[in-house]
Order: structure tokens, then sequence, then C-alpha cells
């Protein structure tokens, strides 16, 4: 359990460049980071937490309300205030990070067809791109990614392996059907991804991928690189995905 140094109205009193809440943010933050409140468990009261860091309830809420507002905790009506997990949402989580929409608008059924599963040493961009030593092991997953039965979405994953080293293939295809990639590596290694960047450019299919996604060599899709970040952003995730959009489009909303 982490130890959180309580804070009196003399240490909050000298100069700070961050605000009273912001500082009670940052400490809840280090006790999820920490693993003394998993995904989807219940966090102390507002009340439990202002005694904790000897602050005011009001100065607790405006904490949580700011990490309700960044998905980083979930308010239940009448029930209290949880770590937001990637099982939340149901069939929606799945699309969180992913922004493709059929042409039709329609709602559509997601499956996950694991490919492969190995384990290698990480190359110098792996390396680079994961924050971790040239050489220290990796796991890669391929899989496939089929919208309403329709193949749409080849990818290439990169995990650091001192923090998956348990995934394999076997567990890939037993969990299919029970939610998504980011969902059992929460649940089963209790690392949770928070935010991903990416980049995009157009590439055209080569015989491979054009075979998986049944569409035509030379066919132009969407490459995707991604790299997501858990607690503390620290990255621990590269995918690479090729998307196929003769019938969806990336949709992204900006504000």
């Amino acid at each position: 359990m982490v130890k959180f140094r309580s804070m009196s109205q003399d240490s909050v009193s000298a100069p700070t460049f961050s605000p009273l809440y912001r500082q009670i943010k940052t400490l809840i933050l280090q006790g999820l980071e920490a693993g003394e409140w998993r995904p989807g468990e219940l966090i102390p009261s507002e009340t439990e937490l202002a005694l904790r860091f000897n602050v005011s309830q009001g100065t607790v809420r405006k904490a949580i309300d700011e990490m309700a507002a960044e998905s980083l905790l979930v308010r239940r009506q009448g029930k209290g205030t949880y770590v937001a997990s990637h099982t939340d949402a149901g069939p929606r989580e799945a699309f969180r990070f992913l922004r493709l929409v059929a042409e039709t608008g329609a709602t559509e059924t997601l499956q996950s067809v694991p490919l492969e599963c190995w384990r290698a040493k990480a190359g110098h961009e792996a390396a680079r791109t994961l924050g971790i030593a040239f050489g220290a092991p990796i796991i890669i997953v391929r899989r496939l990614l089929k919208f309403s039965g329709k193949p749409v979405v080849i990818e290439e994953i990169y995990l650091p392996g001192e923090l998956f080293g348990g995934l394999d293939l076997e567990m890939l295809q037993a969990y299919q059907g029970q939610g998504s990639f980011y969902s059992l590596l929460e649940t089963r290694f209790g690392v949770r991804m928070l935010r991903a960047e990416e980049r995009i450019r157009a590439v055209a299919a080569d015989p491979v991928n054009a075979k998986l996604l049944e569409v035509a060599q030379g066919t132009p899709l969407l490459s995707v690189e991604r790299v997501s970040h858990t607690y503390g952003d620290r990255p621990v995730e590269w995918r690479q995905s090729l998307y196929s959009t003769a019938t969806h489009y990336y949709s992204n909303e900006l504000s």
C-alpha cells in the first residue's frame, strides 16, 4: 500500500505553481500508479480522502471531478467513485481507441482474431519507443480485427516482456468474446491504457496483408502507428496497424 504524507496547512501555504486540488490529484494518481486501487475498485469516499490528506472535502471533490472528466475515475450514483476500467463501457469501450466508423453509420460487432504471439528481443526502434533497454524481452502480437464478420484491420503489437510475461496465443484465443485487448491487459496484468498517440499515413497493401484483409494488392490502406501510455505517462504498447477503408472511414472529434 502506498503511504501518503499528510498535507498540513503550513505545508501548502508555501509558494506553489499548482493549486491545492491539483496536488491532491497527484497524490491520488500516485496511489493508482502504485496499485493501491486497481481498475474497477472503489476508492475511499471524499470524506475519507479529505481526512487522509488534511484538506477540505471540496478540494478532494474538485480533484476527483477532474479525474472523472479525464476518464481516470468513474462516479456511480449511490455507490461511490471507482477506478475507471476498460470493462466499464461494454462494447463501446472497444472503440474508445479505434476510430473506424462504417460508412452506413451502423453499429457493428467487433471480433479480434489472434494470429500469432511470440517472444523476441527489443530492437533499437522498439526499445526507444517503449522506453526499455536494447535487447530487453518483448512480446509481439499479430491479430486481425473483423467488423461484422469482415476483415478491416491487421495489427502488430509490441509489449514490454517484463509487464506481460504470461501473455501467449492460447490466452488471447481463450479471451475472445470476453472483452477488448486492453481489458485483457488490464484484468490479467493490471496495466491500464490511459492515453494514446497516433501517426497516420497512406500505404499500399502488400501481398500478405492484402490477402488477410481480402483486398487487391496495391489497394490504398491507412497505416496507423500508436503508442499507448499507462500511469506516470509510461509507454507500454507500440502498435502498427493497417486499416482497410473501403467501407469505413477514420473519425476523430476535435475540440
